[in-house]
């Protein structure tokens, strides 16, 4: 069937899953969004923090930075929480840049001192690239309906969006904007032309251009600020105008205001020396950004990227005045767009991220039914310390559950479409003590954590319960059963414990009767074996040196909030890899800071690492 004949079908059933989602959401049972950080972006110049935290109006706009399907994520939007209203119909402009080649490399680069090491893509989002491309441009164009539809539910009355796309399957995603927006209100095809001396080709012209496509929410409505973006006119031109040769009436518009911009925009590509660069394979221009929201915003705007790569359309935003929502997928996207926001001196904003991630996501998708029978695969391969397999309780109990053999020890896999956390743990041990007559243990098997995993640990604080991680690359190794029964032969699996971060004793000493200086100190970083990172095999033996070597140095970042209240995470001084304001060393992050702060007879100290893959750990001490 050509793709023509797909696209109503694509319509169909893009039309049906929104429906879904917005029945979901009118039914208050939507998915949430929950608060990991809350960035005061105060980066470590001299290891001592001495600024005074600012005041935020709590019940004041908050530019947020969101992790995960944007799907999930714009459905927590809509509907909105306690924390904020809904924001269904409150966004001046949307510009996306969605991946538009499948076979594009998803890999990232990692520099470490003396080595480099290419990361594979998470498990989430391996799910989500191999359902873009499964079936080509027709899984793609499945993967976009759905999300341009909930899109132009944001939109203001004045509303417009901008979606940039190539040729690879712009002319197809043209016709399902038509169908969504309205063919009347396609405002402009916009040609971004660039020049890249890069590349030769001998059956073909070289392709130098991507296209953005303008649609408005409503015809003639939309807010265009035509004179925030005019060019200049030649010098030939100004010359006739001071020389008298163009009439009085254009003279004061040639020499003060320029010239109405075409819709081809020649702006060059970001060179690699450039200040701007971030080392983000697909990063825009901020003069490509400039343009669009001068033209469809106002300060205050709120202006969205829901595939926010390198973040550039945040910081044009922040730039210009507008208030800003990115998110992403990829965790190296969000580290990235974290570290960049701070560089550029941003508000304080919130990293989010959805809640209990995809409960319902995949009721409606074929990969759903595979998830049981993927929990068996993994209880088949699983091993313990001792050498004992395990065993599944058949089709009669959940298949997500089993156990080791000869002991009273449960096992509880959880979907790879979820972030294990505290509920998780919490289900886990009920099933302990209650599941066939109760067991002497659990031991939870997940592929993604909550951010405060860690926490959520220590909290429950129960000895007979473990939590282990599957190894990211196993479903690369499932591919087919050859695969699979080599796996079970070999025995080679490993499910490991998580990472984790320690400190040294923080010390405290006065300063004078209302201040004390608090000085804390990173010990040791203990990050997960190597085999439950998704590397390629020499990767994985350069990082076990780096393990065994220099463990802190895998750290991305780390900050602290000086008295955490138990909700949410301040981070009120922060030093990340790169930073070189403090210690000239890219590859490092300083190991001491000293926090200034209001003296309290009781506070909780928390302190939080990302490390280079995105894990993250927290330590809480009480001082």
């Amino acid at each position: 069937m050509s793709l023509i004949e797909e696209l109503p079908k694509i319509v169909k059933e893009g039309k049906a899953e929104v429906k879904k989602i917005l029945e979901r959401i009118e039914a208050n049972n939507a998915l949430k969004l929950q608060t990991n950080e809350f960035v005061l972006p105060s980066k470590d110049i001299s290891g001592l923090f001495q600024g005074k935290v600012p005041k935020v109006d709590e019940n004041s706009w908050k530019n947020k930075l969101i992790y995960g399907d944007n799907l999930l994520i714009m459905q927590g939007l809509l509907a909105g929480s306690s924390e904020f209203e809904s924001l269904r119909g409150k966004i001046d402009l949307i510009y996306i840049d969605p991946p538009f080649d499948s076979k594009a490399d998803y890999r990232t680069k990692i520099k470490l001192p003396h080595v480099d090491i290419n990361q594979k893509p998470t498990t989430i989002e391996q799910f989500a690239y191999s359902d873009t491309w499964r079936d080509g441009t027709v899984s793609y164009l499945k993967m976009i309906y759905p999300r341009l539809v909930l899109m132009r539910e944001f939109l203001s009355e004045k509303g417009s969006i901008y979606v940039h796309i190539d040729w690879h399957v712009g002319h197809y995603v043209k016709i399902l904007l038509d169908e969504i927006f309205g063919k009347e209100n396609f405002v402009n095809e916009i040609v971004w032309h660039y020049k890249d001396p890069s590349g030769t080709v001998k059956d073909r012209y070289k392709r130098k251009h991507d296209v953005i496509f303008f649609y408005s929410k409503q015809k003639n409505q939309h807010l265009f600020n035509i004179d925030a973006v005019r060019t200049e006119y030649s010098e030939g031109t100004k010359k006739q105008a001071n020389s008298g040769a163009i009439s009085f009436g254009r003279i004061t518009k040639i020499n003060e205001l320029g010239k109405i911009r075409e819709d081809v925009w020649s702006i060059p590509i970001i060179n690699s020396m450039a200040k701007e660069r971030v080392g983000y394979s697909t990063q825009k221009p901020q003069a490509l950004l400039e343009i669009i929201l001068k033209a469809s915003s106002n300060e205050d705007s709120i202006v969205a990227d829901f595939f926010g790569g390198s973040g550039t359309t945040a910081v044009v935003a922040e730039k210009l005045g507008r208030r800003w929502i990115s998110t992403d997928i990829g965790k190296p996207s969000i580290m990235i767009q974290r570290k960049r926001l701070i560089d550029n001196e941003v508000k304080p904003f919130l990293y989010q991220s959805v809640g209990d991630y995809q409960k319902e996501a995949f009721e409606s998708s074929k990969l759903f039914k595979t998830i049981g029978d993927l929990s068996q695969v993994v209880i088949s391969l699983f091993v313990d310390d001792k050498g004992r397999g395990a065993l599944s309780f058949g089709n009669e109990q959940p298949k997500n559950l089993g156990y080791i053999k000869e002991t009273k020890t449960l096992l509880f896999v959880d979907s790879p479409n979820k972030l294990t956390g505290k509920k998780t743990l919490q289900k886990a041990i009920e099933l302990r003590d209650n599941f066939l007559g109760g067991w002497e243990k659990v031991v939870v098997l997940g592929w993604n954590f909550t951010y405060d995993i860690s926490e959520a640990i220590n909290d429950v604080a129960d000895k007979n319960l473990e939590v282990l991680v599957i190894p990211p690359d196993l479903l690369d190794k499932l591919k087919t059963k050859s695969t699979y029964k080599k796996l079970v032969e070999s025995g080679k699996i490993r499910f490991s414990s998580l990472q984790y971060l320690s400190i040294k004793p923080i010390v405290k000493k006065e300063i004078d009767k209302d201040q004390e200086e608090l000085t804390i100190t990173l010990d040791n970083y203990i990050l997960l074996s190597p085999d439950n990172i998704p590397l390629d095999e020499k990767d994985k033996a350069k990082l076990q040196t780096i393990i065994q070597d220099d463990p802190l140095s895998l750290i991305e970042y780390w900050s602290i909030d000086g008295d955490y209240d138990g909700v949410t995470f301040r981070s009120v001084w922060q030093d990340y890899r790169e930073n070189t304001a403090n210690d000239n060393d890219p590859l490092h992050v300083i190991y001491e800071a000293k926090l200034k702060v209001i003296k309290k007879d009781k506070r909780v100290v928390c302190i939080k690492a990302v490390d280079v893959f995105g894990f993250e750990s927290i330590v809480k001490v009480e001082v």
